[in-house]
């Protein structure tokens, strides 16, 4: 071989373990599982599960209709029959799902049938989406566990629902009590959120971690 050859080869040599190591600190992945909750409006119901221990991300976005890519205005005005919704990314080894639908319990009026608080309409009304067996048999004890407590004083009209495709929703009602924290804080206390929760479930209401 000549001293060029073995020149190149000792580059390559060196590049190739470079990227070996590169690769070897890459961070891995973040471990994760996905629940989707539909509670009425999303920015309330992003702010239920951020900044709690074993949340990754809560996104908002739309799910459990037929259209593709629809659009907050399409939503708003029914013609896709999607709900309002959020998808959420947790760590199961740090908080489990079961805790994720006892959040969600208390997050929500599940006695409304025709949204939830001020909102009306299909696209505000409450569901859980399954994805897996377990994940239905968890949201159907939960459900059944609820009602036989005897603690909301009239039927419970929350549907469980089998997940579909989610859709983010656009860019600005992400994170939105970041983005503009005093329309947020208007909305929510003008539509009785906070006001109807405590009348329904008192100290067990679930009271944001931010806001």
């Amino acid at each position: 071989m000549s001293r060029v050859g073995g020149v190149m080869l000792a580059i390559a040599s060196l590049a190739l373990g470079a990227a070996t190591v590169a690769a070897a600190a890459k961070p891995a992945p973040a471990p994760g599982a996905t629940a989707i909750f539909a509670g009425g409006c999303f920015w309330c119901m992003e702010t239920a599960y951020e900044g709690r221990v074993g949340i990754l991300s809560v996104t908002s976005g739309y799910t459990g209709g037929k259209e593709k890519h629809p659009t907050y205005e399409e939503v708003s005005a029914h013609e896709t029959g999607h709900f309002e919704s959020v998808e959420i990314r947790y760590d199961p080894a740090r908080i489990s799902y079961a805790q994720l639908l006892d959040l969600f319990w208390h997050s929500i009026d599940p006695t409304q049938a025709d949204g939830q608080f001020c909102d009306r309409g299909h696209q505000y009304q409450s569901a859980i989406f399954v994805a897996t067996p377990e994940q239905r048999s968890l949201a159907e004890k939960s459900k059944v566990d609820l009602e036989t407590s005897k603690v909301l004083k009239a039927p419970i009209v929350t549907e469980i629902l089998p997940a579909s495709t989610f859709w983010p929703a656009e860019d600005y009602h992400q994170d939105f009590w970041k983005k503009d924290p005093v329309r947020y804080r208007t909305y929510r206390f003008g539509c009785g959120r906070d006001q109807r929760l405590a009348a329904l479930w008192g100290k067990a209401a679930v009271k944001p971690l931010v806001h």
